[in-house]
């Protein structure tokens, strides 16, 4: 079983519902979850929009090799509602984002592991320290707990209570 982080974000619709289907589909095609975050109220990154997100990570244990993980992101994405706009950020009713995969290194087309901005976004740093501190970042050989530290994000990251 290989070990992965993902992050899961939602800022249209129910996005409490969002979040919980993300995690039934996340458990019936990528595999067991065993730990996941609290659930964060946050701000857009990268665009503007009125509709705050609901954040969350989950680690989650996986038979599927990276190719195989991201088809069952997208299928998990489209099953949800999820519409693919040509702008890269935009408002979204599911967002599931490979973030680690065990401490494998991958840059191929659309599949980049790490995630390429993780370091850069506090409503991924936020939650991935709660459930993940001391996880090390392949490329950059630091602690999820440093990047956090070190994160010039100013955005803002609250906890959400339902």
């Amino acid at each position: 079983m290989k070990k992965i982080y993902l992050g899961i974000g939602s800022n249209l619709g129910d996005r409490e519902h969002n979040l919980k289907e993300a995690y039934a589909k996340i458990e019936e095609h990528i595999g067991n979850i065993v730990k996941s975050s609290s659930v964060y109220e946050t701000e857009p990154w990268g665009f503007n929009t009125g509709e705050a997100f609901l954040n969350t990570v989950a680690e989650v244990e996986t038979k599927l090799p990276p190719s195989r993980l991201l088809e069952a992101v997208l299928m998990i994405e489209t099953l949800l509602g999820r519409i693919r706009e040509k702008k890269q950020y935009s408002s979204r009713v599911i967002d599931i984002d490979i973030l680690f995969y065990n401490d494998l290194i991958v840059d191929e087309g659309n599949l980049k592991i790490p995630h390429p901005h993780l370091h850069k976004r506090l409503f991924v740093l936020v939650p991935l320290c709660e459930i993940a501190p001391d996880v090390i970042h392949p490329i950059f050989n630091k602690s999820v707990l440093l990047l956090h530290k070190i994160c010039t994000d100013k955005s803002i990251v609250r906890l959400y209570s339902v």
